[in-house]
């Protein structure tokens, strides 16, 4: 079928279709808009539970003030001059019951924030997660892998942090504030009015002050976030770090960040000390100044020795609750700018979109077309130029090249992880840009030169190819693979490979690599240096399994080692690029073009080592 019967519309230069801009799938939902956004759609995802929760802190608190009313009245009944019980009594009950009130409220509240604020944690994580594996893996390429986990997880916690804030810290000081003007407006107007502007001009002060420190708080966050990538990033290498000799060296490096990351910490924590020693000189003053205001009222007989216990019980209450207030506002505002960023970084849109109405494969036979393809992971220094190229489907085609020639960046293409920047990649007859990336790449089975293993059993590794497969369908694939040695494992196929297979030997996970992709059973079938870095037992039986796995599939095998590519029924050369020869191995050996020069470096210009001399004896 020819490029021109297809009638397929061209691409833009980003690589999306004209006519498809307005159809494809946003590529940040409304949620990653901001900050204030991310927290509301969460707040509304569980409304009834976030009021709820809410309603009760705002009942514990209110109940909180009434026991101090409970208690004046308590007072002034036993310091009347006549003894009154049935005052005492109702006194006591009120008393009592707030008591028992505000401590079942209270409990509740942690109850229900407890599943309230976890759930919707549980949530952000996956949410994160499922737009962060939507990125393009230029977009890994960039950043640190543990630098990404670390921000998702704080993530959660942010949320949670400023939900408590916002329920614990301070909806409570609002409402004592409330119902302690409430309060002091029967006994003195003056005090009033003087409590209320102090404890506002103070929470005021406390806020502006805090808000100054924010680029401490901004610098300790950011170290954080690096330093915990940077570990990560050191664990992960631990091979790399023990062969080279370089603990002590790694350390040392590590040391220099964390002591960065502590010294922001100290002046982010130093900082916040500097508005407690604020608060608590204001504390004591107008403590005193409340005080002595209450003993002069009570002098002169204008309120009872209950007042005065209110007065100062509230008074109390009501400068740490200003204090509590400020500083849950400081830490709000951090938490605030910590998911702000992690949003910027996170939440950046894809740059692979998936179309609105993706199209679903009609047939499964595996062609691939280029047409007029060019691409470049920076436009300016393109890598393809202008590539056309068909393979019908069940052709296997081996990829030959210097490196850098464009061979692993073909196969990247027709994944789609990447966009061209110019023309089109079809598989069976269709854009890869119409279909959803995970339907595309489910046709496509990839076995590279170094398979990924997780931190999970043998079973579940190969699993991962077909989570739905049965028990027999793995073992199935797992034979035709030739994964023999399962069986000699500690544990058969429920021994854990280690962190990315450090268990087992290379051959032994390139074979896992294959059982899988047994087990996907794509009709697209790409080879990656897949031999490259195995010993020659282990290549033959890795070898023998490929055979297998390529029967009935279109094979786009990438090799520096020709040999491996004999049995391949069509060979492509690449220089720059661009395909420089095309043919079969026979062939292209028969042209004396680029493949055969390379035949002959690999086949008979090898150099012989020759055995050295002993060394003489030093006297």
């Amino acid at each position: 079928m020819s490029l021109a019967a297809l009638d397929l519309p061209r691409l833009q230069v980003v690589g999306r279709y004209d006519d498809m801009d307005a159809s494809t799938v946003s590529s940040s939902p409304a949620w990653l808009g901001g900050a204030g956004a991310f927290i509301a759609h969460y707040l509304r995802s569980r409304p009834v539970q976030f009021l709820a929760l809410l309603a009760l802190v705002l009942g514990g608190s209110a109940c909180a003030v009434g026991v101090q009313y409970g208690m004046k009245l308590m007072i002034d009944a036993m310091t009347t001059g006549a003894r009154h019980p049935q005052a005492l009594r109702v006194a006591l009950t009120l008393f009592i019951s707030l008591v028992a009130v505000e401590a079942v409220m209270w409990r509740l509240s942690g109850w229900l924030g407890a599943r309230t604020t976890i759930k919707a944690g549980v949530d952000i994580r996956l949410d994160l997660f499922r737009h962060l594996a939507g990125h393009s893996m230029r977009y890994f390429q960039d950043q640190m892998g543990g630098a990404l986990g670390h921000r998702v997880t704080a993530t959660a916690g942010a949320f949670g942090s400023i939900v408590n804030r916002m329920v614990w810290d301070i909806a409570p000081p609002f409402v004592s504030f409330l119902g302690a003007l409430l309060l002091f407006a029967t006994l003195d107007g003056g005090m009033t009015l003087a409590l209320a502007g102090f404890v506002g001009i103070m929470t005021a002060g406390l806020v502006a002050f805090g808000l100054r420190g924010r680029h401490h708080h901004r610098a300790y966050a950011r170290h954080s976030s690096e330093t915990g990538g940077e570990l990560m990033d050191v664990i992960g290498n631990m091979l790399a770090v023990k062969t080279f000799s370089a603990r002590e060296r790694e350390r040392a490096r590590l040391g220099d960040a964390f002591g960065e990351e502590a010294r922001a910490h100290t002046r982010s924590w130093m900082y916040n000390e500097k508005i407690r020693v604020a608060n608590d000189v204001a504390l004591v003053i107008m403590a005193a100044a409340t005080l002595v205001w209450a003993a002069h009222l009570w002098r002169i007989g204008q309120i009872t020795p209950g007042d005065v216990v209110l007065i100062s019980s509230l008074t109390f209450r009501l400068l740490h609750g200003s204090r509590d207030l400020a500083m849950s506002l400081i830490d709000m505002g951090q938490q605030y700018s910590f998911v702000g960023e992690t949003l910027r970084l996170v939440g950046q849109p894809h740059a692979l979109l998936d179309p609105a109405a993706p199209r679903r494969p009609t047939t499964r036979e595996g062609a691939i077309t280029l047409d007029k393809v060019s691409f470049g992971y920076r436009p300016e220094t393109p890598i393809l130029h202008n590539l056309n190229l068909h393979i019908p489907p069940g052709q296997r085609v081996g990829l030959v090249g210097a490196s850098g020639a464009g061979k692993s960046t073909l196969t990247q293409l027709v994944q789609r992880l990447y966009e061209v920047n110019s023309g089109q990649v079809l598989v069976d007859g269709q854009p890869v840009q119409a279909y959803a990336q995970d339907e595309l790449r489910g046709c496509i089975a990839v076995v590279p030169q170094e398979v990924s293993l997780f931190h999970r059993s043998v079973m579940e590794n190969i699993r991962f190819g077909r989570p739905e497969a049965s028990d027999a369908d793995v073992f199935a694939a797992a034979r035709a693979a030739h994964c023999d040695f399962i069986a000699d494992l500690y544990d058969g196929y429920d021994t854990v490979v280690g962190e990315r297979g450090a268990k087992l030997s290379g051959g032994q996970r390139q074979r896992i690599g294959i059982a899988r992709a047994f087990l996907k059973n794509a009709p697209i079938l790409i080879l990656d240096e897949a031999t490259s870095a195995l010993d020659a037992e282990s290549e033959a039986a890795v070898q023998l399994a490929l055979g297998g796995l390529m029967e009935g599939r279109t094979v786009l095998a990438i090799a520096h080692r020709l040999s491996t590519l004999t049995d391949m029924d069509r060979i492509l050369v690449l220089s720059d690029g661009e395909v420089i020869e095309d043919g079969s191995p026979f062939e292209l050996q028969r042209r004396g073009g680029a493949f055969a020069r390379l035949w002959r470096l690999q086949t008979e210009n090898r150099i012989v080592a020759l055995p050295r001399p002993p060394l003489k004896a030093v006297s």
